[in-house]
């Protein structure tokens, strides 16, 4: 590795130890203060790129996938708790970690990669947004694309008031998501007994090819690899003591932050599986595979007038939610990598440009079924670039010269090891798979 560079401005500076933590207040005092930066993680794990392999897999197979989603996430929980730790333990972000510990040219590599994940995620948000406007307002894709970018404005005027503002944002969106559900699983009725019983891994998916595919896609898709980069900065939003009990004490609450917030998530997974495994599966449609066809079906097949209006308003709360925080990950990627300080407008500008111009180029071209096509793409590229975040976040955490004695132990050393490689194994299968059709 080469020699450490001059230390870097700290992550995400406008936000930077902004957040006061109480000193000698009690538990929920504290865990108050801390509460956050789990939340904004965790809407990257109900984007809209989740829901199209959600909606297939309960339509398909109906509860049987439940097992899969509870796997990714707790897999999930266990990478954003080292992600958290990285930024806690060694006062850097996961980018800043990569620049000051690699070569040049890897760093570079890295941050290309990176970039290219994150234009994907927005891509995905981008679509499910506009795919939302359509669907509730009547919006054409095309203008439904457009109207996307003035997520950017409302970003900057939430941070300039205070970054408590864009958290109380974020919370406010998954507390809709989630009511949203919640009626739809009341309207669906799904048999708990089934639901229940399915949660013990079937081992018949293994030689099913369709739905072993559809399982590894769930997995696949489900971390985030932008998720990692904006968590360990995320984390240094708190103004907590520096010192090791001030660190020890930042890792425990922000890991029960972060594991709450995560269930959450799974939830919301969890019932869009539990919806189309109820509403369609149940009803011999096992052809439900897009997002459109769900909203489409909902109200006819469950008898409630509102159950696709929900299901759309949930879709645009969760596609607004990944734009905000898919906007930070890219200030805190380009800053971290480079070491660049750039007008954080200018910056969000051009990363969500980067996702609307091929957005707004299939919509205008191939129409709506090609921009449902982008959408998977997006999910295909997202998987390619896992590993590139997954493998140094490992490396670092097992690094006691950055952690101190926040370092790995020896178990979670192997057990992040061998995570890595799964998620490795996994994507590139997949990713084979979907070129070879």
């Amino acid at each position: 590795m080469s020699e450490p560079p001059a230390p870097p401005l700290p992550s995400l500076p406008e936000s930077f130890r902004t957040v006061a933590v109480p000193r000698g207040a009690g538990f929920w005092r504290k865990m108050l203060a801390f509460a956050g930066p789990g939340y904004l993680v965790a809407v990257g794990y109900m984007d809209p790129g989740n829901w199209a392999t959600d909606l297939a897999g309960g339509s398909r197979f109906g509860y049987r996938l439940l097992p899969v989603i509870l796997l990714s996430s707790v897999t999930a929980m266990f990478l954003q708790w080292m992600a958290m730790r990285l930024g806690v333990a060694s006062g850097l972000d996961l980018a800043q970690a990569c620049r000051r510990q690699f070569p040049r040219v890897i760093n570079l590599l890295l941050w290309i990669a990176c970039e290219v994940a994150i234009i994907a995620c927005n891509l995905a948000e981008v679509i499910g947004a506009a795919i939302a406007l359509k669907l509730l307002f009547g919006l054409p894709m095309t203008l439904g694309v457009v109207v996307t970018v003035l997520d950017v404005f409302l970003i900057l005027l939430l941070q300039s008031r205070g970054f408590r503002y864009i958290e109380a944002l974020v919370v406010a969106l998954i507390g809709l998501i989630g009511a949203c559900f919640v009626l739809e699983m009341a309207w669906s009725r799904p048999e708990l007994a089934a639901i229940l019983g399915a949660l013990k891994p079937d081992p018949g998916l293994l030689t099913e090819p369709a739905a072993l595919y559809l399982a590894l896609g769930i997995f696949g898709a489900t971390v985030m690899p932008h998720n990692l980069y904006l968590h360990s900065s995320l984390a240094q939003t708190r103004s907590f003591d520096q010192t090791e009990a001030g660190k020890r004490e930042a890792i425990r609450f922000g890991g029960i932050d972060s594991a709450f917030a995560l269930t959450l998530a799974l939830l919301v997974n969890a019932a869009i599986l539990i919806l189309a495994a109820a509403a369609f599966h149940a009803a011999g449609r096992t052809d439900v595979t897009e997002i459109e066809q769900a909203y489409h079906l909902l109200e006819p097949m469950l008898g409630a007038g509102l159950a696709s209006i929900l299901f759309g308003v949930a879709l645009l709360a969760a596609g607004q939610n990944s734009s905000l925080t898919g906007a930070l990950a890219g200030q805190i990627v380009m800053e971290g990598f480079l070491g660049l300080k750039i007008n954080p407008l200018a910056r969000r500008l051009i990363s969500r440009g980067l996702a609307i111009v091929p957005a707004l180029a299939v919509a205008i071209i191939a129409g709506d079924r090609g921009v449902s096509e982008l959408l998977i793409l997006s999910q295909v590229v997202l998987s390619v670039q896992l590993g590139f975040a997954v493998i140094p976040l490992v490396m670092f955490t097992s690094d006691r010269t950055l952690m101190g004695n926040f370092v790995n132990s020896r178990l979670v050393t192997i057990i992040g090891s061998v995570v890595a490689g799964l998620i490795v194994l996994v994507n590139g299968w997949l990713v084979v798979q979907s070129v070879a059709g």
